[in-house]
């Protein structure tokens, strides 16, 4: 088949590197226009630009599909599949119906769980006991369309969104791989979605990186690996923010008042208002990650109230 792979981010790069050391011809790569990046802010390329750039694929990186231009430079490839991950762009009906076969999305969750902007993080906070990748058809409703394979992922207790974020980019090449045949014979039974089942992932903000230290230490750490690269979850240590990477729950009865610290051995445990979170990995503003025993040794623990 002639591919038209669009998509933007690292996740959408070993999807990409599977479709070019595969027996199809990825004919063109689309991705969003170089943005600023950096302290300098200098323009930079996407993740998808530099591995097709690397392996010689002609890229597009039109603003959108607004001008006819555009669409056109889309027809003339006369592509038999559009594959999309992680984009950023939603497609008009004129581009989803140039392809022969149409296009396909690879999603990082089990839909119709979790559609929209950070499934993800959002799978972590909120306690899923298992995730996935989706690949569906593409319609115009965001996140909508007839699924054709699903990859299942258990959610380790400890794992950040980060971690998962890489287990999913590599499972989504593997589960599109498998279909790729069915796809071009055209074979595979659409499922649809279960509307009264639909879950919707909202973007991430920076507001909610804030702990708040009457929630359930199950509750907490959820938050701290699922905010874990971005926007890192926080709290308030002697009126300066302590980013907290991560932390691990201690099953024994608290009595103390939410955010009050029992700094004892190596261990630096913060009561919540169900249980304990042992901090393990901290960083102050304008310092590096650190261990949090290598935390105690430059700060004064005892009698300390974190959050406020």
């Amino acid at each position: 088949m002639k591919i038209i792979f669009a998509g933007t981010p690292d996740f959408a790069v070993p999807t990409l590197n599977m479709l070019l050391q595969s027996e199809h011809q990825v004919c063109a790569v689309y991705t969003q226009p170089d943005r600023p990046a950096g302290r300098g802010r200098k323009l930079t390329p996407s993740p998808v630009k530099q591995a097709a750039t690397e392996a010689g694929v002609p890229v597009y990186q039109p603003l959108n599909f607004k001008h006819e231009a555009d669409r056109q430079d889309l027809q003339a490839l006369q592509a038999d599949l559009m594959v999309v991950v992680a984009y950023g762009l939603i497609l008009p009906q004129a581009v989803l119906d140039t392809p022969r076969l149409g296009c396909v999305n690879v999603h990082a969750s089990l839909l119709p769980r979790w559609r929209g902007a950070a499934p993800i993080q959002r799978a972590l906070m909120a306690g899923d006991k298992e995730t996935g990748v989706t690949i569906m058809q593409i319609v115009k409703k965001l996140d909508a369309g007839d699924m054709l394979h699903k990859e299942v992922c258990p959610i380790d207790e400890q794992i950040t969104a980060g971690e998962l974020h890489d287990k999913l980019a590599q499972l989504g090449a593997v589960g599109l791989q498998k279909i790729l045949p069915q796809i071009e014979a055209q074979t595979l039974e659409p499922e649809p979605q279960d509307e009264s089942q639909v879950t919707y992932a909202e973007k991430l903000q920076k507001a909610e990186a804030e702990l708040d230290w009457t929630q359930p230490a199950r509750v907490l750490n959820r938050k701290i690996r699922g905010l874990n690269p971005w926007p890192v979850a926080q709290t308030h240590y002697q009126g300066k923010p302590l980013r907290i990477w991560r932390a691990e729950v201690i099953d024994e009865a608290c009595e103390k008042a939410p955010g009050v610290v029992l700094n004892h051995g190596k261990h630096v445990d913060v009561a919540t208002g169900d249980g304990w979170l042992r901090l393990l990995e901290v960083q102050l503003p304008g310092g590096k990650r650190m261990a949090v025993h290598a935390f105690k040794n430059a700060h004064n623990l005892d009698a300390v109230t974190l959050g406020v």
